[in-house]
């Protein structure tokens, strides 16, 4: 059984930082690719950032780009992103997933977690 726990989200100022971490279970992570999405109310679920099973390759959403940092530890089951610079408009609950291709599209993805929220205060 695949389980994807995210975790580090919160309520934070404008300008601030958060480090979200999404630990894995019951799938080879060490091969899979790993993603984040979000989804504030009201609005489709849009992607964040992806990297591949080795780390070597990231892609990240214009959005993010140049804010955000995505990372995995193969050791820990884990994916993290890092969050810096936040905005109000960044506010949405996290997602994280799991798909053996590379994809920055969220139909590509096998497994999701539970989302974490994340709030930005102005």
């Amino acid at each position: 059984q695949v389980q994807l726990v995210e975790s580090g989200g919160g309520l934070v100022q404008t300008g601030g930082s958060l480090r979200l971490s999404c630990a894995a279970s019951g799938l080879t992570f060490s091969s899979s690719t790993m993603g984040w999405f979000r989804q504030a109310p009201g609005k489709e679920r849009e992607f964040v950032a992806v990297i591949s099973w080795s780390g070597g390759m990231t892609s990240y959403g214009v959005s993010v780009k140049g804010r955000f940092t995505i990372s995995r530890d193969n050791a820990k089951n884990t994916v993290y992103l890092q969050m810096n610079s936040l905005k109000p408009e960044d506010t949405a609950t996290y997602y994280c997933a799991a798909t053996r291709q590379y994809s920055t599209r969220a139909l590509s993805y096998d497994y999701w977690g539970q989302g974490t929220q994340v709030t930005v205060s102005s």
